[in-house]
């Protein structure tokens, strides 16, 4: 059972401390972007939001890896934490205070991206310190469930608050929630990584990082395979909505339960994956359920009917999330531990990349054609990420062969 993994302290408290700050962020998140339509009726500036959001984490991400490698992971959890709770207490104190600037949006926006980015290389890394090798697969399982309940959590605790309390309140206890997460992470006890080159300029630092990238090409483009899940959820989230609209002519009733079935998808990942890549192997798993997004997605973008939009959205959920916890799970067991949080800085920037290149061809695309074609273009990105896989494969299996033979 994949709750076995809980028995530890160490992991537990790290798990609670993981979806109580998911949910945090998940209501806050949600929140601002009803607070900006409620002041402004602008989809423009969500969009210019969104886009800050990931310029921030972007332009961090050079310096985040350099970072979790060069401190104690946990401490760099914690610090990030701190600080984000007073720059939110600051941005709620600013809007009690003067009232709506949208400034203030931007700015909290800001500090989203780069605190999501630093907790993201950070935390992925303190689980592969945290837990055995054979577990990860386990820990991984549980983070995605975490994901996908704090979600649905956040997403509805969100509406009521924001009706009946306000923005200011979600944000007080936005704060709040980072402070227990805080406190949670405390309890975690665990013997930290020996820190290499504890002298190292970040500049080198980094260099090292890529180096190491540069050396290991099997990990860099496994990493980079990994990212494709990622991106295919973005795109879910920009198409959905025309296409809710225009190809089965739905409402917001018919767009809410698409994105709760994509939920459930993701949250049954949880459980499937794990046993599932034990009884055929990783990488027989990952061919699967890129094969599996591929089809679907191809069957969705040429569909006219409700309840094959929800069916399709439990696979594809199902599929996105459990290439996540498989690949980042062999991810975890390739790496070396002292190089994990360059590597998933170097990742992460290609996938924050790739995310905003997306939207903007996606958005001109769709207007120019139909909300279908987002749907061909994530079976297209599923199919790239099918053959890369198998290619990897392939030529690892030919080196060992090689490496045999000498």
């Amino acid at each position: 059972m994949i709750f076995s993994v809980l028995r530890p302290a160490k992991f537990r408290y790290f798990f609670l401390s993981d979806i109580i700050s998911g949910f945090g962020v998940g209501m806050s998140t949600i929140g601002a972007n009803w607070f900006l339509m409620d002041q402004t009726g602008s989809i423009s500036a969500i969009g210019f939001m969104l886009s800050l959001n990931v310029i921030a984490g972007f332009l961090i991400s050079p310096f985040v890896g350099s970072l979790t490698d060069k401190f104690n992971r946990k401490a760099i959890i914690q610090w990030t934490y701190f600080i984000r709770a007073a720059a939110v207490l600051a941005i709620m104190g600013l809007f009690l205070w003067t009232g709506f600037r949208i400034e203030y949006l931007y700015l909290f926006t800001i500090v989203n991206g780069m605190g999501w980015t630093i907790y993201m290389s950070a935390s992925r890394s303190l689980v592969q310190e945290l837990l055995p090798e054979k577990d990860l697969i386990k820990g991984n399982s549980l983070i995605e469930i975490s994901l996908q309940v704090g979600m649905f959590m956040a997403g509805a605790a969100s509406g009521v608050l924001y009706k009946y309390s306000g923005f200011e309140v979600i944000l007080l206890i936005n704060a709040l929630v980072f402070i227990v997460s805080s406190l949670l992470l405390y309890r975690v006890s665990y013997e930290a990584i020996a820190v290499e080159n504890k002298e190292e300029s970040f500049v080198s630092s980094f260099k090292n990082g890529l180096s190491y990238l540069a050396e290991h090409p099997f990990i860099f483009f496994l990493g980079v395979i990994a990212i494709i899940p990622l991106v295919s959820t973005m795109i879910y989230n920009v198409v959905l909505p025309g296409y809710v609209s225009d190809a089965v002519k739905g409402d917001s009733v018919v767009f809410g339960l698409s994105d709760m079935f994509y939920g459930i998808g993701g949250l049954l990942s949880g459980f499937i994956a794990a046993p599932l890549a034990a009884k055929l192997s990783k990488n027989t798993t990952i061919a699967l359920f890129f094969a599996i997004a591929f089809g679907v997605l191809i069957a969705v973008a040429f569909n006219t009917f409700a309840f094959v939009l929800y069916l399709g959205s439990v696979l594809i959920g199902l599929s996105n999330s459990s290439l996540r916890i498989v690949m980042t799970t062999t991810l975890m067991e390739t790496v070396s531990k002292s190089y994990m949080g360059r590597a998933m800085s170097v990742w992460m920037a290609i996938s924050l990349l790739l995310q905003t290149v997306s939207a903007s061809a996606l958005g001109l695309l769709i207007d120019r054609y139909s909300a279908a074609v987002g749907f061909l273009c994530m079976s297209g990105l599923m199919l790239i990420g099918l053959i890369l896989h198998r290619m990897l494969v392939a030529s690892s299996s030919v080196k060992a062969k090689k490496t045999l033979e000498i």
